[in-house]
């Protein structure tokens, strides 16, 4: 008799018929460097800009901000329509730019927006809105180095250490550097037009090596070109940008020329040049035939006979002791104040930030830095050849005004911090370089930044001291202060009026009897403010 073994019970497996778990999502350990990057762009320019938050307004601001802010903040609707219906008569000025003139209004708006808002007076409105498009440069700068030299996809991996580096570079390159300075003179304009131009560049090299193009994209890029050419002159300045850019990022990732002449890449930048050239020949052209007698608006001359002479000038126009040699000119110039320490001691906290992520950068190797730089001359380049065309510009060149702001200075200040990075990342590369090496000679690069960023900051301090000195500064402070704490008794009239005569005597001699163009556009500026915010007129007996 055999005895039978007792069979085990099978139990069912409880795994069975059940898809395996996802693995779970790879660590991500460069966030919180990439938001390190973001809090220093977004707090080097601030520190720098911060002496001028109370600078008073100048040439067109002194109008514009009331009399297109308060306009288009209760009527946004006609922006656009008054702007192309207003191009027949830019044309016969030498002026086009329909698009840039939305983007000046909208900004105008917003200051006009903060001073409602908040009851702050419109000059240090005007001057928050242009910090805020510094920022928006600052990171349009990071984004543009990020996606030339990233080893990879852009921003899928840690930041570059260029990257890194950037915003205290850029942030020392916001000095008041002349009454005509983009850090002085409609900022938030151009250092928006800027970083739309860098962006554009950002753009190109990011679609470098994709597969495909696409037709939506392919759409966009032709009205992208079309819109930067009826956006304004330093936004034309995108196209050739883009072009240029897109080959340096095809040499980086080790393309033929071959394989980048026929790669979405180069798709991309004809496309650009598709949209903008039906766009921008016959404007020019236009403007040349209607400005043939030199009476046109001076701003937008170009005479190409003194350029050459003119060129060395403005590509040395963002070196820092320049622009601070220009923007301490006057009474108060050269003078040890809190700014400098003060600025510091702040930017050294940040310094402190960028110390403990060094480790977690991606280092990159001296042909990225060879990237960079190609990147920063193709910035600086373009901009720089814009302002030696100009006849204005040429005369001081040839008079040794050096440093001196113009509109180029948004986008030459960028490049300058991108050649300044690039030749860092050059010294002290890791390759050529030992760890130490490598981690000190980064450090004192930046803590070179710094201080470079700390007295652009005491040198804005300087150049707002000497403004709020002169006479007309403290007139259109006084407006300003008027107009936002509207006092509607008869001893308000009376200031008011006071300040009215005031900006008259403030004319030059041959313009104060009568109603000369500046006290008919004082007027209805300060009236368009006045009886938005108030409902009455800014002075009773005026016109």
């Amino acid at each position: 008799m055999t005895a039978e073994a007792p069979s085990a019970t099978v139990r069912p497996d409880p795994g069975a018929g059940r898809r395996p778990a996802a693995d779970p999502a790879p660590p991500r350990p460069w966030r919180p460097v990439w938001r390190g990057i973001l809090l220093h762009c977004a707090l080097v320019p601030l520190v720098v800009l911060a002496p001028l938050v109370a600078l008073q307004p100048s040439a067109d601001h002194r109008f514009n901000v009331y009399a297109n802010g308060a306009r288009y903040l209760s009527r946004p609707w006609e922006l656009a329509g008054e702007a192309f219906r207003s191009v027949p008569q830019y044309l016969a000025l030498g002026n086009f730019r329909p698009l840039g003139r939305m983007v000046e209004w909208l900004l105008d708006a917003v200051t006009f927006g903060l001073t409602d808002l908040f009851g702050l007076p419109a000059n240090i409105s005007l001057r928050l809105v242009s910090f805020a498009a510094a920022i928006v440069l600052t990171l349009a700068t990071v984004m543009l180095a990020e996606c030339v030299v990233s080893r990879g996809r852009p921003f899928a991996g840690p930041p570059s250490l260029a990257t890194a580096v950037l915003p205290f570079a850029v942030g020392g390159s916001f000095v008041a550097a002349g009454r005509t300075s983009t850090t002085v003179l409609f900022g938030g304009l151009y250092f928006v037009t800027a970083a739309l131009a860098l962006l554009v560049g950002a753009a190109a090299a990011r679609i470098v090596g994709r597969i495909r193009l696409g037709a939506r994209l392919g759409t966009g890029a032709v009205l992208l070109g079309a819109a930067l050419a009826a956006f304004n002159e330093m936004a034309c300045l995108a196209v050739p940008l883009a072009t240029l850019v897109m080959l340096i990022r095809a040499r980086l990732l080790g393309l033929s020329w071959r394989e980048t002449a026929g790669g979405t890449g180069a798709r991309f930048v004809a496309l650009l040049w598709a949209g903008f050239l039906p766009v921008a020949v016959p404007v020019r052209v236009i403007i040349a035939a209607k400005c043939a007698a030199g009476d046109c608006y001076s701003g937008s001359d170009v005479a190409p006979a003194g350029a050459l002479a003119a060129l060395p000038n403005r590509l040395t126009s963002w070196v820092p002791p320049f622009t601070w040699q220009r923007a301490t000119e006057g009474p108060y110039g050269h003078t040890l104040t809190a700014a400098l320490p003060l600025a510091l001691v702040v930017l050294l906290l940040l310094v402190r930030r960028f110390w403990t992520d060094l480790p977690r950068y991606d280092t990159p190797d001296r042909r990225q830095a060879w990237a960079l730089a190609g990147t920063g001359l193709a910035v600086l380049l373009p901009a720089a050849a814009m302002g030696a065309l100009n006849p204005q510009l040429q005369r001081l060149a040839a008079a040794g005004w050096w440093g001196l702001g113009w509109r180029d200075s948004a986008l030459a200040g960028a490049a300058g911090a991108l050649l300044t990075v690039a030749l860092l990342t050059g010294l002290f590369a890791r390759g050529h370089r030992t760890a130490r090496t490598h981690r000190l000679g980064t450090l004192g690069g930046v803590l070179l930044l710094a201080l470079v960023a700390a007295v652009s900051a005491s040198a804005n301090r300087d150049h707002r001291a000497a403004a709020a000195a002169e006479k007309p500064a403290f007139v259109h402070d006084r407006v300003a202060q008027e107009i936002v704490d509207f006092d509607r008794s008869a001893a308000g009239d009376v200031r008011r009026c006071t300040l009215r005569d005031q900006f008259r005597a403030g004319l030059p001699r041959d313009r104060r009897t009568g109603y000369p163009p500046e006290m008919r556009r004082f007027d209805q500026a300060v009236d368009t403010a006045t009886r938005e915010l108030a409902g009455r007129p800014f002075c009773t007996k005026a016109p």
